[in-house]
């Protein structure tokens, strides 16, 4: 039994490593801008930017990534309803693992912080591509 990766997909990890790329540089960028020059506390800087990287992450996996709205199998309120179940799952295994991992491993809490996110961009990617933004099932001829 052989794994092989359909061109499709291997087209959306690359798109889906440079959105995420994008994103965390707006993230830091609008962070540190609005922190920095603006003069707005960093804690309403923090939140301002994620919020604005959240919704620009969620516009890039629908229209770059996944490239389209059409055919889509789920409505926009179905996929925003996955997407924020994702990040809810996503930043609660992160937690736990920075958490609970660091000492029964020997390493520390900033290794099992990076490993846990790599593991979990895998995992995020690949539930996003078959369960929030994947396209109807055709029917069969």
């Amino acid at each position: 039994m052989s794994l092989s990766i359909s061109p499709g997909a291997t087209g959306q990890a690359v798109r889906f490593a440079l959105v995420g790329a994008t994103v965390a540089a707006v993230y830091i960028g609008l962070t540190l801008l609005l922190s920095g020059p603006v003069g707005l506390p960093i804690e309403f800087a923090i939140l301002i930017a994620y919020v604005l990287a959240v919704v620009l992450h969620f516009l890039l996996q629908r229209h770059v990534v996944f490239r389209g709205t059409k055919g889509f199998a789920l409505s926009v309120h179905d996929q925003v309803l996955r997407y924020v179940l994702i990040g809810i799952v996503q930043y609660t295994l992160t937690a736990a693992a920075t958490k609970l991992l660091p000492e029964p491993l020997g390493l520390s809490e900033q290794v099992v912080y990076v490993c846990t996110v790599v593991t979990l961009s895998g995992a995020t990617f690949l539930f996003l591509r078959t369960r929030v933004f994947h396209r109807r099932e055709r029917p069969s001829a």
